[in-house]
């Protein structure tokens, strides 16, 4: 299969889904799909992560570190110093670890 065949795909299926998300707001959604809705981004954060962290070998080190991150996020409300802190308590653990 070519490139632009595979780009063509590609687009036709992510297209129509994108024009239909951002063509929503123009719609009164029901307060569940609402309330629905609002937990998206953290379910795809959750989907996205929690493989990565639990299914590696390294999987106690990942895991610290995500808790040190999600603490970072929680206490400073700052997403990006959480991963930064995420990554500093993952060095940090390795270069300790060995």
């Amino acid at each position: 299969m070519s490139i632009a065949v595979v780009i063509v795909l590609m687009w036709a299926v992510t297209y129509p889904m994108r024009w239909l998300g951002l063509n929503l707001g123009r719609v009164k959604l029901p307060p569940f799909w609402l309330a629905f809705l609002n937990f998206v981004p953290v379910s795809v954060i959750a989907a996205l992560i929690v493989p990565e962290v639990l299914g590696s070998p390294e999987w106690p080190r990942r895991l610290l570190a995500s808790v040190v991150g999600g603490l970072v996020v929680w206490r400073s409300g700052n997403l990006a110093l959480g991963i930064l802190g995420g990554f500093a308590a993952y060095w940090a653990v390795r270069a300790l670890a060995g």
